[in-house]
């Protein structure tokens, strides 16, 4: 079993995935809570939530490391289910059973599209300098996630965002932050878990974090929201537009994912290509039909994968640790709640370090080249949303070019994903 992971050729060991597929899991612990939080508004179970989550992520991520031998974590994407809840159920009035249909039907043109071979062709037709932005502006977008989750930077009305107060959930975070950099710095490996723990455990020792009440808890039936879906509702052209948005915003937060996390992960060739991304993305693919129909929002690939993969992982047997967790949490849930996010704050903002490296990568030297770049880089924060960094950065690079006549500079492909980005923008 072990054996088809391949760890010598990939550079790694038993150990070490072990403590990426553990770490991937803490900083991402996270959804088994606010994915339900999130779509239980629109009148869905909220126990049921938790555990089709916990379900749809561990076994969707196993799925991932069996098939594709990728370190990648999937679970019901945040964003989507915001849409999902608050854009179509709470706002268009559309009922969470008709919504779980469009993700569904989303779902299957995925698989097609990456049956054919549709998905890989726009990977393949990115130019080199969107790619390496790419892995930059998701690396600064998930550092502004993880300071926003420490405290340190808060909302403000009069400027969008400010500094937070220095209290002491703050300076313990600061605190595991800065235990990860030096254990980073001694080549300690597990630094990012060792942070994690060390924070929790402070956190309770302090009393800024509740000890869990127990070890293990048994999960809450699944038949609330489990095969609810109702396909036929959503065939309707009304609701052409919010499928195409599913497929969109699925399409492009795994594109831009797997491209950063495989630059970190070394699993990149000399031409720029990612060996078997076909795989990872037949089995994303996959993943949101199977979380349509058991009860939940689009599934993607997760950017917290990249902790594990700073902490080594470089194989599918870090997805399988993960997917494990995942599925031991539906009886440990008490345990997990325990860690703050304060404590995984942290461990994306040294992530955020590793993805930004690539920076020096890009071609700045051409203007042609470099407004695309810093347009992808720059939005993925600012608009919170890793799908309209790329969006933007697709339309201004195919605009620039044909304004320019810089004709040799595109392919089909890249014209039609522009396009198809202009009118994605239109009807949202």
């Amino acid at each position: 079993m072990i054996e088809r992971f391949e760890l010598s050729r990939h550079g790694t060991d038993l150990r070490t995935e072990f403590i990426a597929g553990v770490t991937t899991f803490l900083t991402a612990a996270y959804i088994i809570f606010v994915n339900p939080s999130i779509l239980s508004a629109t009148g869905m179970d909220k126990g049921a939530l938790i555990t089709v989550t916990c379900l749809v992520a561990g076994l969707s991520t196993m799925l991932m490391g069996l098939w594709a031998n990728a370190p990648f974590m999937m679970a019901p994407g945040m964003g989507i289910n915001a849409f999902f809840a608050f854009s179509l159920c709470l706002g268009q009035g559309i009922a969470w059973q008709v919504a779980l249909g469009m993700v569904f039907i989303s779902g299957v043109l995925f698989v097609i599209l990456t049956a054919v071979g549709v998905r890989e062709k726009i990977i393949d037709a990115i130019p080199a300098n969107l790619r390496l932005a790419t892995g930059v502006g998701i690396g600064l977008f998930i550092t502004f996630i993880g300071l926003q989750n420490l405290g340190l930077v808060v909302k403000n009305d009069a400027v969008l965002v400010g500094m937070g107060k220095l209290d002491a959930k703050v300076l313990l975070g600061l605190g595991g932050l800065v235990l990860m950099t030096v254990l980073e710095v001694r080549k300690v490996k597990g630094a990012i878990l060792a942070g994690i723990l060390a924070t929790t455990i402070a956190g309770i020792a302090t009393g800024l974090v509740e000890a869990p009440a127990g070890l293990i808890g048994m999960p809450a039936p699944m038949d609330p929201v489990a095969f609810k879906l109702d396909i036929m509702g959503a065939l309707t052209a009304t609701l052409a537009a919010p499928i195409l948005t599913f497929m969109f915003v699925d399409l492009f937060d795994s594109l831009g994912t797997m491209l950063a996390v495989s630059h970190e992960a070394g699993r990149v060739d000399e031409n720029g290509r990612i060996p078997g991304i076909g795989k990872m993305l037949g089995a994303d693919a996959v993943a949101t039909v199977f979380g349509a129909l058991v009860g939940t929002s689009t599934t993607t690939t997760y950017i917290e994968s990249a902790s594990g993969v700073a902490e080594g992982g470089r194989t599918g047997l870090t997805a399988m640790v993960t997917g494990s967790c995942f599925l031991l949490a539906l009886v440990f849930s008490p345990v997990i709640g325990s860690v703050p996010a304060f404590a995984t704050a942290p461990a994306l903002i040294i992530v955020g370090i590793f993805m930004v490296k690539g920076i020096n990568r890009i071609d700045f030297t051409h203007f042609d080249e470099a407004l695309p770049a810093f347009l992808t880089i720059i939005l993925m924060p600012l608009t919170y949303s890793i799908t309209n960094g790329l969006m933007y950065g697709f339309i201004s690079y195919v605009l620039i070019k044909l304004l320019t006549m810089k004709l040799k500079d595109l392919n089909p492909v890249l014209v039609i994903v522009a396009i198809m980005c202009v009118v994605n923008i239109l009807i949202s």
